[in-house]
């Protein structure tokens, strides 16, 4: 069952150089019951996104529905049942945040306390000091403890482990795996490929507003390059040739004679291209997820602009 689907949703901003599409064309579907993990580096579009979903802003064409419901209809009903994490939380500073947790739980309607309690000793938040207190991490605790403390339906979390430590990180990932367990839902924009890889089942690459491939995280790590590297008994001059093989780039040779190599498709080729020279040592590597990530942003548009080239190199 899907819990959440866009259909054409678009995003566009006048601008003085003329329109600016932040969302384009977006067509998206999240089931119920799993983890799913939206990608993109910094202006790629993904809390335009969200805010779109949750009605903050208003779509310029296309449409949404969340739980069985029209994103803008509905729009009260669906905040009834979710829980929001946005990327830049504002609270009251001077207010302790047991009384901002207590005001937001009256609001939804009641909040069970003993949850609350146990969510904060989780994360090791101290839920009576004031905000203004707190540094960005644990902001970031108290941000998932209003966003899970009425155990929603669907979980939209936009950024959710920036600025927590790598042991938070964990809980938090365990944290999402119960509630996945649960039959909830969980919406997760992430720059952070690491902890989508931990935790996602989907993932969803956003580029420039665009959505250039929705894949299961076990697909995209079983990708169709590999890296290759190859010891020879003797140092040769083989480098130039490898170039030459079918499927074969980003070829380099080390001091010790090690050629370095892409792979895309079958071995054939370069093992034949191989086979007049002794192989001493040959070692295969999956490409880790960011290298992944930027593939498909490479494969999708020949010449990137300048924008799109610093964000990749941020996400790197």
């Amino acid at each position: 069952m899907a819990i959440l689907e866009t259909h054409d949703l678009t995003k566009v901003y006048p601008t003085a150089d003329g329109p600016f599409k932040a969302v384009d064309q977006l067509n998206l579907s999240v089931n119920q019951g799993e983890i799913f993990g939206y990608l993109g580096p910094n202006g790629a579009g993904k809390t335009t996104t969200i805010r779109m979903l949750l009605d903050l802003i208003r779509p310029t064409e296309g449409r949404a529905s969340l739980l069985g419901m029209d994103a803008q209809a509905d729009s009260l009903a669906i905040k009834r049942r979710i829980g929001f994490l946005p990327a830049e939380l504002a609270l009251w500073k001077s207010q302790k945040s047991i009384e901002v947790v207590k005001y937001v739980g009256r609001i939804r309607g009641g909040v069970d306390m003993h949850y609350v309690y146990e969510l904060a000793e989780r994360l090791q938040f101290d839920l009576q000091k004031r905000v203004k207190a707190y540094s960005t991490g644990n902001k970031r605790k108290l941000g998932l403890i209003l966003a899970m403390m009425n155990k929603p339906d669907l979980l939209m979390l936009d950024e959710p482990t920036s600025g927590l430590d790598p042991l938070m990180q964990q809980t938090f990932n365990q944290m999402m795996l119960e509630v996945k367990n649960e039959g909830r839902t969980v919406f997760l924009s992430s720059h952070m490929l690491s902890e989508v890889q931990a935790i996602c089942e989907r993932v969803g690459v956003l580029r420039s507003g665009r959505l250039v491939a929705v894949e299961r995280v076990d697909a995209l790590t079983h990708a169709s390059f590999k890296w290759v590297k190859v010891r020879f008994d003797q140092i040769h001059n083989i480098g130039v040739s490898l170039q030459r093989v079918p499927g074969v780039s980003d070829v380099s040779t080390d001091e010790d004679g090690r050629v370095s190599l892409r792979l895309t498709g079958d071995f054939d080729p370069l093992l034949r291209a191989m086979s007049d020279h002794y192989v001493v040592d040959l070692d295969v590597e999956d490409p880790s997820l960011e290298e992944i990530f930027l593939a498909y942003y490479d494969n999708q548009v020949a010449a990137p602009s300048a924008t799109d080239t610093h964000a990749m190199k941020e996400l790197a």
